[in-house]
């Protein structure tokens, strides 16, 4: 019975890793062209945007660690020495995926919150804190794990401490998605269309959220068993999650429709001009080289007509100030050159 049990477990956790794979292969395919687009926007290979960096970043290191991980496991040809060269490197590259997730997260959040500086300074020390735990655990009384010839990394310590990764991942996910939503919950609109913008970064960071945490949660109930080959069965799909969600903010952010408001200038002219008008959330990640010439004409033109209202929205987006009320762009070259410099 408890040999059939084992049985049961190595399958499964070879279906949810092949499952994993698959997944993230097809997405990997149908974000392709968003890639692309990345890569077209810049305005040289030595002036790249934040954006692009941490996309290629989440998109490669994602892929390095479920390679790692997944040849480990399905290896037959590794010994117990040659293990122990090798079952660090699918967790190092875990923990990179990781921090540059929670990079995108914190960025996404400290633009939400319009730069505020002491929030700003709350944020990195919670990184802070959060990547040193996730550092700590991932590493701390890891074992080479050798069955049957493959590779992976355990956790065969009297005290069980691999868990502890994943409770400091959620609860960084908790505070960050927290702190955001607060933020956009205080937002006054302007206009309907405003409103809805701000409903979709809710839901984007809601939805971010409740995927990464059952995800992260999974994991964390296959750490707190002593059984060695089932405390690594979640990995890959861990890995394939993380990598699949935080893209997908980026390529948000970046590659917008119609319908997501971001190439859409809205206007309201008895308010300051500079401070009111929405034109899209790319530049949450854009470098800010914009030149001080242009902005004091922006500014020079645009003065406020009458007294800023407490309640009214504001984002602190880089922003497109036109006459006209709303403006939508046609040309994607000439958008991309615009917006990303």
């Amino acid at each position: 019975m408890e040999q059939r049990l084992v049985t049961d477990s190595v399958t499964s956790e070879k279906y949810l890793r092949i499952a994993s794979i698959s997944i993230a292969t097809y997405d990997y395919i149908l974000t392709l062209p968003a890639e692309w687009r990345f890569y077209r926007s810049q305005s040289s290979i030595f002036h790249i945007s934040l954006a692009c960096a941490l996309f290629v970043l989440i998109r490669y290191v994602s892929i390095m660690a479920m390679v790692a991980s997944n040849y480990g496991y399905f290896s037959t040809t590794y010994t117990q020495q040659t293990c122990q060269r090798y079952y660090l490197v699918a967790p190092i590259l875990k923990a990179m995926q990781t921090m540059i997730s929670q990079v995108v997260l914190g960025v996404r959040t400290f633009n939400i919150t319009r730069r505020d500086r002491q929030i700003g300074i709350i944020l990195s020390l919670l990184y802070f804190l959060s990547t040193s735990a996730e550092w700590f655990a991932d590493l701390f009384h890891g074992t080479p794990s050798v069955v049957n010839g493959n590779c992976t990394s355990a956790n065969a310590g009297k005290v069980l401490s691999t868990w502890f990764y994943y409770l400091a991942v959620i609860l960084y996910d908790v505070v960050i998605v927290t702190v955001s939503t607060m933020h956009l919950l205080r937002y006054n609109p302007l206009s309907g269309r405003l409103e809805r913008l701000i409903r979709i970064l809710i839901y984007d960071g809601i939805g971010y959220f409740i995927v990464l945490t059952a995800s992260n949660a999974l994991n964390l109930a296959f750490y707190h068993t002593t059984n060695l080959q089932t405390q690594s069965a979640g990995a890959s799909v861990g890995y394939a999650v993380t990598w699949i969600m935080t893209q997908r903010i980026l390529i948000n952010v970046r590659a917008p429709d119609a319908q997501r408001l971001e190439n859409v200038i809205v206007a309201r002219p008895t308010l300051s001009a500079q401070k009111r008008v929405v034109s899209g959330l790319r530049s949450q990640f854009d470098p800010k080289s914009h030149s001080k010439s242009s902005k004091n004409a922006v500014v020079a033109e645009f003065r406020p007509t009458s007294p800023c209202n407490s309640n009214d929205m504001e984002l602190d987006v880089r922003v497109r100030v036109e006459r006209s009320v709303v403006v939508d762009y046609k040309d994607e070259p000439e958008r991309s050159r615009s917006w990303v410099r």
